[in-house]
């Protein structure tokens, strides 16, 4: 795959993040992009690929509505000595990217496998045989490129491969709708199987929200 910088990258992720959550479009700004998202714990999103001090603090000083968030693409210890204590971190996030290829999948038994796409989302579904949920993820397009979003696996069924099940069919599904390029952000829990999986980790992701103490209470 091409050298692609940060920028771009992060473009590529929140463009298709957008279209995955159905958020509005991002808005420009100098030090990066604002996305409204409309929820009661997740108003809007700042975005800074390359998070500078001046930037951040300035972001923080005009902040007042809780469920505002920061995503900042760089590692946690550098960032965090900018924002007040009334900003809460999230787990840790990892961006990372792959070059698609079509992929080989095999449906464990005991399992079946739904897939569909629908306003340029691509969801797939694995239930037991019974109709209980087990695994699940999703990737929105945008070009020849697609952004992986919200794949989980529920508890009970951890470590029996659905997770690479879910992400071989994603990939595949698109490859055969021509994308080349697949974008992420993943969790500690989930870079271990994107990177078995051929995903090449390029920035790690501090992710904070606003809540003053009061509004805990």
């Amino acid at each position: 795959m091409p050298d692609i910088r940060i920028n771009e990258l992060v473009r590529m992720w929140i463009d298709g993040w957008v279209v995955s959550r159905g958020s509005s479009d991002p808005i420009d700004e100098p030090w990066g992009w604002t996305i409204d998202v409309g929820q009661p714990r997740q108003v809007a999103r700042h975005v800074l690929p390359e998070p500078a001090e001046a930037d951040v603090r300035m972001i923080v000083a005009a902040t007042s509505a809780p469920g505002t968030w920061l995503k900042l693409f760089a590692e946690d210890q550098s960032v965090l000595p900018w924002v007040g204590q009334d900003w809460r971190r999230d787990s840790p996030g990892f961006l990372m990217t792959c070059h698609l290829e079509p992929e080989r999948t095999g449906v464990p038994a005991g399992y079946t496998l739904t897939s569909w796409t629908r306003g340029g989302v691509s969801r797939v579904l694995v239930r037991t045989r019974d109709g209980h949920f087990a695994a699940r993820g999703q990737i929105a397009h945008v070009g020849d490129q697609v952004v992986v979003d919200q794949v989980e696996t529920a508890a009970e069924h951890r470590r029996k491969g659905l997770g690479g099940l879910v992400m071989r069919t994603l990939q595949s599904t698109a490859y055969e709708a021509g994308a080349r390029t697949g974008v992420l952000v993943g969790t500690p829990e989930g870079r271990a199987l994107y990177s078995s999986l051929g995903w090449t980790m390029c920035s790690p992701m501090t992710s904070l929200w606003y809540e003053p103490s009061d509004a805990a209470q």
